[in-house]
């Protein structure tokens, strides 16, 4: 009982340290990429809540809030707070983001812009093994805690409707003993590349096609997405729905197959507020669960608008 438990918390601590979902498909941006602290026309409040498998018990779940904005005519400043548990294991932390946005030559409503973003923060493993069935006496019942630091790094390039997002995440080591007491590994860096295109078949119709392609530096695992979503603007607001694919490129040690999940999405922005829905459905041969994962974003713009731009690009306009 105590080498399982012991792995889970190994397992569930070596993982990234704010899971990648597909949040960032609704609105949300700034959850993966620091670089966008401040990019969008006004500031952003988002709040997400996450549950997996509704059937089991004690089944993960994660809840974030974000908030973003400019604080000047270049620079944007952003936190995320996250809180992240499955079953008797869970972390939690908070990050604060800095962002300067470059104007490149283009004409005075012609988006064409670099932006560098950096973020760093706190972060929280926590056990507790009251909860388990059958106590181990080595583990005790006193709950294990574990805190460090960490840091990403960022840029985007935006040109007209194209796009293109870089981050570097989780660059610090973990001290050797972290590693030593918890399992946690020494190496959590991940790399994120992110782009994507806006076309607008119609007036008012925009359709973005985007890519995301994650890279695990300690385990060379390969992730990647391929996004379609479609926006409808109107005189108060935008609605949207899409779909994501999302497949392993490398199958890893003991895996069955490469993990396979669809998700579709969609959401509505009245004025200055915004809801989403995300469900994502695992297909594989072998799943833990059928009853898949939902997630409920919750959203507020706030601030005095700043200039539009003449493209699609909902991300900044």
């Amino acid at each position: 009982m105590i080498f399982g438990a012991l792995l889970h918390f190994r397992e569930s601590a070596a993982q990234e340290i704010i899971p990648t979902y597909s949040d960032y498909l609704t609105d949300n941006l700034f959850l993966l990429h620091p670089s966008l602290a401040g990019a969008a026309l006004t500031n952003q409040l988002r709040l997400t809540a996450r549950q997996q498998w509704f059937d089991v018990d004690d089944a993960p779940g994660m809840q974030s809030l974000t908030i973003n904005g400019r604080m000047g005519n270049k620079e944007g400043v952003g936190a995320i707070l996250f809180n992240d548990q499955n079953g008797n294991f869970s972390k939690s932390g908070v990050y604060g983001a800095f962002a300067y946005h470059l104007r490149l030559p283009a004409g005075d409503l012609q988006l064409h812009r670099l932006s560098f973003g950096i973020s760093a923060g706190v972060i929280q493993h926590r056990l507790d093994p009251s909860g388990f069935t059958q106590p181990d006496p080595l583990l005790g019942q006193e709950k294990i805690s574990v805190s460090y630091a960490n840091m990403d790094v960022g840029m985007s390039y935006f040109n007209k409707d194209l796009y293109v997002h870089v981050t570097a995440k989780n660059l610090l080591p973990v001290k050797e003993e972290l590693f030593n007491s918890t399992g946690i590994a020494s190496n959590l860096r991940r790399y994120y590349l992110t782009a994507g295109y806006i076309i607008s078949p119609a007036y008012d119709w925009f359709i973005e096609p985007s890519a995301m392609l994650q890279l695990v530096e300690d385990t060379s695992e390969k992730i990647a997405d391929v996004n379609l979503k479609a926006y409808r603007n109107f005189e108060l607001g935008q609605i949207w729905a899409g779909l994501s694919y999302r497949q392993g490129l490398v199958k890893m040690e003991g895996d069955l197959e490469n993990p396979r999940y669809f998700t579709p999405f969609a959401g509505v922005e009245y004025r200055k507020f915004l809801v989403g829905y995300t469900y994502s459905r695992q297909f594989n041969e072998v799943v833990f669960s059928n009853s898949g994962f939902h997630q409920i974003t919750l959203g507020y713009n706030f601030g005095a608008p700043r200039t539009r731009y003449h493209c699609g690009c909902p991300a900044i306009n």
